[in-house]
């Protein structure tokens, strides 16, 4: 009877193994934090100085570059606030711009202050300058230890061209399909913005004159202004509900980047539900230039409107 049952209960222990479903193992999530190789711990040494000429990505074998101005105190990991300078896309540089007349009195502020340079214009085309503000963003995020900024609270600030890009940096996402290059596990997000008289919609009229014009061509290929590239490249085609809140700075005299485009940004915003404020600077040309008289509110008390955003959305 042994002889006869073994063969049996063998049989059915295989018909077992044959009939009993496969159980499918799915990959393990990949958490975006940085990687062990770029966990560098904050060197205390740096507080209160300035580090320059940091590359922070690689893009068509151009070493991109950025400076960091550290607070001279530190209680915990920083907010951090990116500077993009402007320069109509063709010049410019970070130390440079309507923007580092803030680095100061944010880094007083306890905000870790970066600045940083980009491709540029002609012989680097829009989406170049995008792509490098976007990559600048996710090298932060995966190197937070060693700046000891928080990745969580990063905030941006750009005057005229760099005020375009730092209105796309929170309006656009990933599907822009601007996201290229290295640190693609970080997120190019920011949670706030600081737009200095930047352009908002490059297909207004507003915006259309002969140096435009030729800029359209020079920066974005564009044919004319109604032309698609344009629009593309506009701020205000991305405004979703899910966006950052904006605090806008734009002069009512500047006869470059006029200050209808800085109304037609806050508009959008405020009818797509994103928290804006437009500050009006009288008597400001580009740059908060003074024209016909003293600037009001002045370049003091916009950095402490600046200060203020940024404190009570990054901290």
């Amino acid at each position: 009877m042994r002889r006869i049952l073994a063969p049996i209960l063998l049989l059915v222990f295989l018909s077992a193994c044959i009939l009993r479903p496969r159980q499918v193992v799915l990959p393990t999530p990949v958490s975006i934090v940085p990687s062990t190789s770029t966990a560098v711990p904050f060197d205390q040494a740096k507080l209160g100085t300035v580090e320059r000429n940091i590359t922070y990505c690689t893009m068509d074998d151009v070493y991109l570059k950025l400076d960091v101005y550290y607070p001279t105190t530190m209680d915990g990991a920083w907010p951090v606030v990116m500077y993009v300078h402007g320069g109509a896309w063709v010049k410019g540089d970070k130390s440079e711009g309507a923007g580092m007349g803030d680095q100061s009195s944010m880094t007083v502020a306890s905000f870790l202050y970066v600045s940083i340079n980009y491709r540029l214009a002609p012989n680097y085309q829009f989406p170049a300058m995008i792509e490098d503000a976007k990559c600048a963003v996710r090298y932060l995020r995966a190197h937070a230890s060693q700046y000891n900024l928080d990745p969580q609270r990063v905030g941006a600030l750009g005057g005229s061209a760099g005020g375009h890009l730092v209105s796309l940096l929170g309006l656009s996402d990933e599907s822009a399909g601007w996201d290229l290059g290295e640190y693609l596990d970080q997120s190019s997000r920011v949670q706030a913005v600081v737009d200095y008289f930047g352009p908002a919609d490059l297909t207004d009229s507003s915006f259309d004159t002969e140096r435009t014009e030729n800029r359209a061509i020079e920066v974005f290929g564009a044919s004319d202004q109604s032309d698609s590239l344009l629009a593309a490249a506009s701020p205000i085609t991305y405004a979703t509900p899910d966006d950052p809140p904006f605090l806008i700075a734009h002069g009512d005299k500047d006869d470059t980047v006029p200050l209808a485009q800085s109304q037609i940004l806050y508009d959008k915003l405020a009818a797509t539900g994103i928290p804006a404020e437009l500050v009006i600077v009288h008597n400001a040309g580009h740059g908060f230039v003074p024209t016909g008289g003293a600037i009001s509110p002045t370049r003091m008390q916009i950095s402490q409107m600046v200060v203020e955003f940024f404190s009570q959305h990054l901290k």
